[in-house]
C-alpha cells in the first residue's frame, strides 16, 4: 500500500541533518537544578525518574492525537520536547548525588542517548570497577559521536512517526514510547552519579 511507505519518505536524510542540529544545540549547555544534595539519593532520583517519564509519555501521547500528515508535522516538536524533559531529568538526578559539577556536555550525551547507541560507552563515558571514567574529548570527536547518535534518532523518529498514522492506538503508542524512553535514560543517569566519577588524565606527550 502506498500509505505505508509516506511516513518514512517525510523523514529520510534532511531529518537527519534537522536531528543532528537539535542534537548540537541541545547539549551546548547543561541546564541548572534546583535539587538538593539528597541522604537516599537513590530513591530520590527513582522518584524523579517517575514523574519524568510521566510527562514525556503525555506530551507525546497529546502530540500524536492528530492523524496522517497533520501528525506528521509534530514528529520533531515531540522530539525537542521529550529530550528537554529528559535533559532537565539527569540534571536533577545529577544534582540529587552531589555530582552537578561532573554534568558535562560529554556526560549529558553519554546518559541521554547510552541506551540507543553503544558506541558511546567506548567513545565518552566508560566503567572500571565502581568506577566511571570520563574520556577527554575534543571538539571534533564530539562532532562525530554527535552525528552518530543523529542517524539512530533519526531511525526511531521514523518508527515513531509511523504510528502517527493509525487513529487512537497511534497516541497510545508513541506516549508508551516516549516513558519507556525516559525511563531508560533515568537508568542510565542513577547508574552513572552513583558511581564513582573521574576524568581521564592527559596522556603523555
Amino acid at each position: 500500500m502506498p500509505e505505508s511507505s509516506e511516513p518514512n519518505t517525510q523523514l529520510a536524510l534532511p531529518a537527519q541533518q534537522t536531528v543532528l542540529r537539535l542534537l548540537e544545540d541541545l547539549v551546548t549547555s547543561v541546564p541548572s537544578s534546583k535539587e538538593l544534595i539528597n541522604s537516599a539519593p537513590q530513591e530520590r532520583a527513582k522518584e524523579i525518574v517517575r514523574m519524568a517519564g510521566l510527562k514525556a509519555g503525555a506530551l507525546s501521547a497529546g502530540l500524536a492525537i492528530p492523524p496522517g500528515p497533520a501528525g506528521m508535522l509534530t514528529v520533531i516538536p515531540d522530539l525537542i520536547q521529550v529530550w528537554h524533559i529528559q535533559r532537565q531529568m539527569v540534571s536533577d538526578i545529577a544534582a540529587c548525588y552531589g555530582k552537578s559539577a561532573q554534568l558535562n556536555q560529554q556526560m549529558m550525551v553519554y546518559c541521554l542517548f547510552r541506551h540507543g547507541a553503544a558506541m558511546l560507552a567506548r567513545d565518552v563515558l566508560v566503567r572500571v570497577g565502581e568506577r566511571m571514567i570520563l574520556k577527554r574529548g575534543s571538539l571534533r570527536m564530539m562532532q562525530k559521536v554527535l552525528q552518530r547518535v543523529s542517524i539512530k534518532m533519526t531511525q526511531k523518529a521514523i518508527g515513531k512517526s509511523i504510528s502517527r498514522w493509525v487513529p487512537v492506538v497511534g497516541p497510545i503508542a508513541v506516549g508508551g514510547y516516549s516513558m519507556i524512553d525516559t525511563r531508560a535514560v533515568g537508568k542510565t543517569a542513577i547508574e552513572t552519579f552513583r558511581r564513582e566519577i573521574e576524568i581521564e588524565p592527559h596522556e603523555l606527550p
